[in-house]
C-alpha cells in the first residue's frame, strides 16, 4: 500500500490531468535496436492498467515525449492516449497549449517525469512525480518518488495514489475492472 504524505494526498486529490515521460518512465529507459536498426522499448502492462484506470475516472492522461518512435506511438494508440505529444523539445510550451485547451489549471496537473528536461514542467504543476530512479535533481524537486523504478510500474504506483487519495482503492479497481462483482457477497466482505 502505498504511503502519501498529507500534502501529496491533498495534491492528489485535485489532479484531473496526468501527463507522462517516457525513457525513464514509461520504460526502463534502455534503448534497442534490432540488426535493422529498428528500435525496440519495452513497456510493462502495469503501467497499462494505471493508465486505464485513471481514463476510467474521467482523469485525462497524456505522453509528452523528447523522443518519437513507431513503439511509443503503438503504446499510446494501444492505451487509448489522446494527448500525445512525441519529439517535443519544450515541454511546458505543449502542456501549456494542452492545459489551455482543456481548461485545466496547473496545480490540476500531475507530471511525471525523470530527467533534467523534465524539471521545467515539474515546478509549475500541482504534483511533480518521479520513479525511484529518477536523476538526483528531479528527486530533489517531486512531491512524490515511487518506490517503482523506471518501467516497472510506475504509471500504475501514480494511479493508485490518485485515486487512492479519493477512494479506498479496492473499489477503485472493483468498479473498473469487475463491476459485476461489485454487488457480490464477497466484495461486500473486502469492504468490512
Amino acid at each position: 500500500m502505498i504511503q502519501l504524505t498529507n500534502s501529496v494526498r491533498e495534491r492528489a486529490r485535485s489532479i484531473r490531468l496526468v501527463v507522462f515521460d517516457v525513457d525513464g518512465v514509461l520504460t526502463d529507459g534502455t534503448l534497442t535496436y534490432s540488426a535493422d536498426g529498428e528500435q525496440v522499448k519495452h513497456f510493462n502492462v502495469k503501467d497499462g492498467v494505471g493508465i486505464k484506470l485513471l481514463q476510467t475516472y474521467a482523469i485525462q492522461t497524456a505522453i509528452i515525449s523528447a523522443k518519437d518512435s513507431a513503439p511509443l506511438s503503438r503504446r499510446a494508440r494501444d492505451l487509448g492516449i489522446r494527448h500525445f505529444f512525441p519529439g517535443t523539445k519544450d515541454k511546458w510550451a505543449k502542456l501549456s497549449e494542452l492545459m489551455a485547451q482543456l481548461n485545466i489549471d496547473a496545480e490540476d496537473v500531475c507530471y511525471v517525469g525523470d530527467d533534467v528536461i523534465d524539471l521545467k514542467v515539474m515546478k509549475r504543476v500541482g504534483l511533480a512525480v518521479a520513479p525511484a530512479d529518477a536523476f538526483w535533481m528531479v528527486k530533489d524537486n517531486a512531491q512524490f518518488i515511487t518506490a517503482a523504478a523506471g518501467g516497472k510500474g510506475v504509471a500504475r504506483e501514480v494511479a493508485d495514489a490518485i485515486l487512492g487519495s479519493r477512494m479506498s482503492l479496492e473499489e477503485a479497481y472493483i468498479k473498473a475492472m469487475l463491476p459485476e462483482f461489485e454487488e457480490s457477497p464477497e466484495f461486500r466482505s473486502m469492504k468490512k
